[in-house]
């Protein structure tokens, strides 16, 4: 908004007040597969954002208080397919996944996600047991897993330039919205 101010020649307040009217029509979600989804390869993963807010987020080990999104990415323009609404910091990857509803979106697409979406239905890298190596076969296909879902961690990691995605104070459904136009903004900026 520090930036949005100067830029149009108008104060703090008046940006805010733009930004709250026209947060929920840039959060519009994209509800429909496009037509040649079986191709395409989408990767999934979960980040946490920290929020302020008590109601939203929870305790994590990663941060005091947060919330935890899934998120929806394609491996070939590493564009945001879709990002579910979020569930507190403390939920683990997979009960969120299963919650979230995202995965009628995938149906017939090949979906890689980490080690923790074990028995979810997506494809994750193979397990090390105890007392047993993995076999030469696992380790190349667990390399080429890591190389491929390094992808959504880049998209993670130019989402969080964003700000609001660092430290987020707003409420209810306004981190929703804000993630979906963060994530709209995100797709803009890599098709521009």
């Amino acid at each position: 908004m520090r930036q949005f101010a100067p830029l149009f020649g108008v104060t703090l307040a008046t940006v805010c007040r733009v930004i709250q009217r026209l947060r929920p029509l840039l959060a519009i979600e994209r509800a429909t597969r496009p037509a040649d989804a079986v191709d395409r390869l989408w990767i999934v993963d979960g980040t946490l954002i920290p929020v302020r807010h008590r109601k939203t987020g929870a305790a994590s080990r990663n941060y005091r208080f947060s919330a935890n999104v899934q998120v929806i990415i394609d491996a070939d323009t590493k564009l945001v397919v879709a990002a579910a609404r979020l569930v507190p910091g403390n939920t683990a990857d997979a009960k969120a996944w299963r919650e979230s509803g995202l995965a009628q979106h995938c149906e017939g697409v090949t979906v890689p996600a980490d080690g923790a979406y074990i028995n979810t239905g997506l494809i994750v890298p193979h397990r090390k047991r105890p007392g047993r190596a993995l076999l030469p076969g696992e380790e190349q296909d667990n390399a080429e897993h890591r190389t491929v879902r390094a992808r959504v961690e880049h998209a993670f990691a130019r989402m969080k330039h964003y700000k609001i995605l660092r430290d987020c104070r707003q409420r209810g459904n306004g981190l929703h919205h804000a993630l979906q136009a963060v994530a709209h903004m995100h797709n803009l900026a890599l098709t521009a």
